[in-house]
């Protein structure tokens, strides 16, 4: 039973914030975009990239930015969630140039 002690502890003074739920939800996002990326890769029998993946991402890093900035004033998580987000919204920019040529091309 003392091993459950500290747990159960940190549980009784555990209050969720509107600030939590924010970095709650970006963890879920930064976190499904793994199981997109499973699924798709799964499906085709190959590594897939879909474009949610990098919707998650982006959506992920900019909640867990906005928490870690604003909700817990945390250097270490804006640093670590800082440097994704760009990567992704890079991935998006490609993305969507690439379709617009082959959109042109098709024309």
């Amino acid at each position: 039973m003392d091993l459950l002690a500290p747990i159960l502890h940190a549980l009784q003074q555990f209050h969720l914030t509107p600030w939590k739920l924010v970095g709650f939800a970006g963890t879920f996002m930064f976190t499904s975009r793994w199981f997109v990326q499973l699924y798709y890769t799964r499906k085709y029998k190959r590594v897939v990239m879909p474009l949610a993946f990098w919707w998650l991402s982006v959506i992920g890093s900019a909640l867990l930015l906005a928490y870690f900035t604003v909700g817990k004033n945390d250097s270490v998580g804006i640093l670590s969630n800082f440097f994704p987000v760009f990567v992704s919204v890079y991935n998006l920019v490609v993305h969507m140039r690439h379709r617009r040529r082959d959109a042109a091309a098709e024309v």
